[in-house]
């Protein structure tokens, strides 16, 4: 337990932008004199390097914020699918998983006037060692953030039901990724609704197309693509994909009703390629296979401005990547953060969140 004022961002959902709040809020408080503090108790956002693995946010944490705290004190425990079969099978002690993140606690705290603690996507992870955000949030002594995205009513009983298992620790709840079709209903009904259960609503966010899916560059980097079109514009976003497995006539159909979508169809595909590419909403091709497109597909890819990438693996092995990498969302940077800032300061009382005068 530490007497920093201390809070923990929590979420219902990966890729709802919990990161990047947490980030924002932490540079925002940093940037007006404030000594801050960060850690990721659990890290699931991971990559190897030099032979380690390790959670990517803290990384950029530590450059935001002006961190020397190592990144194993930020990062008590490294939440990969390796650790999760050591713990199901008994060889990781919870008691030295508590004592481990305490003494992370400690170091990330230490000389600061508050923590910002980055939770998991759901309020489930960590149970099989007892380590969930609530169970954090008490070692802590924290209030919690509970970061979420709307799409309709019924997802009010899931807010309700974490609200409750949260129980008093709740500070609030902040809504984002908001479309312009659901913020009146949020707005004039939902949360009207949450205030009246006794439940904070901080604000809502808008979607915001610059922190909604990854880049075309993004996607090829972490599917290890190569770029076909060299000349097309790779910093467009895709949200979604669509596999083209299908003829060309039905395939041009169901691209023409998708947006901001990457096609993912075998590299020998011709038909499907050509039908991609005559649906406006059909922001990139991604070919799978090794095989080389024709050369027509290629010229007109370039004509229409669309990139087309190509990995060596089969279509069922690519879209479980391609979902993984969206689910994820986009590679978190300094400019992530800074619109996000923006978004919070336009619609959130920062200064209440955070409990502190900026």
């Amino acid at each position: 337990m530490t007497d920093t004022n201390t809070l923990l961002v929590t979420s219902l959902e990966e890729g709802i932008g919990k990161t990047a709040i947490t980030l924002a809020l932490a540079t925002r408080a940093h940037d007006a004199g404030y000594d801050v503090g960060y850690m990721k108790p659990k890290g699931t956002r991971l990559r190897s390097a030099v032979g380690k693995t390790r959670d990517e946010d803290p990384m950029l944490a530590r450059e935001l914020l002006d961190l020397e705290t190592d990144l194993h004190d930020m990062e008590p425990i490294v939440y990969s699918p390796t650790f999760i079969q050591e713990a199901i099978r008994g060889r990781e002690d919870p008691d030295d998983l508590r004592e481990r993140l305490q003494e992370g606690i400690e170091t990330c705290s230490d000389g600061t006037d508050m923590l910002l603690v980055e939770g998991s996507s759901d309020l489930a992870t960590g149970s099989i060692v007892d380590l969930t955000d609530i169970d954090i949030a008490e070692l802590l002594d924290a209030r919690v953030l509970l970061v979420t995205g709307y799409d309709t009513p019924s997802d009010t009983d899931e807010i309700l039901s974490a609200a409750e298992a949260i129980g008093d620790r709740l500070d609030g709840v902040l809504f984002n990724g908001v479309t312009d079709a659901t913020v009146d209903e949020l707005a004039d009904d939902v949360v009207p609704f949450l205030e009246g259960e006794g439940i904070p609503v901080h604000g809502i966010l808008p979607r915001d197309r610059s922190l909604a899916g990854v880049t075309v560059a993004d996607l090829a980097r972490n599917l290890g693509a190569d770029i076909l079109t060299g000349d097309a514009n790779t910093d467009v976003h895709v949200e979604r994909f669509s596999v083209g497995a299908m003829s060309g006539s039905s395939a041009l159909e169901r691209f023409r009703r998708t947006r901001d979508a990457v096609v993912v169809t075998g590299g020998d595909r011709s038909e499907v390629q050509t039908a991609a590419l005559e649906a406006s909403g059909i922001n990139a091709l991604l070919l799978t296979g090794g095989f080389q497109p024709a050369s027509a597909v290629i010229g007109q890819a370039a004509e229409k401005n669309v990139p087309v990438l190509s990995v060596q693996s089969d279509t069922r092995t690519t879209i479980d990547r391609v979902e993984e990498v969206l689910r994820t969302g986009q590679t978190r940077n300094e400019a992530t953060v800074d619109r996000m800032r923006t978004l919070l300061d336009d619609g959130v009382d920062v200064e209440s969140l955070l409990s502190v005068d900026l």
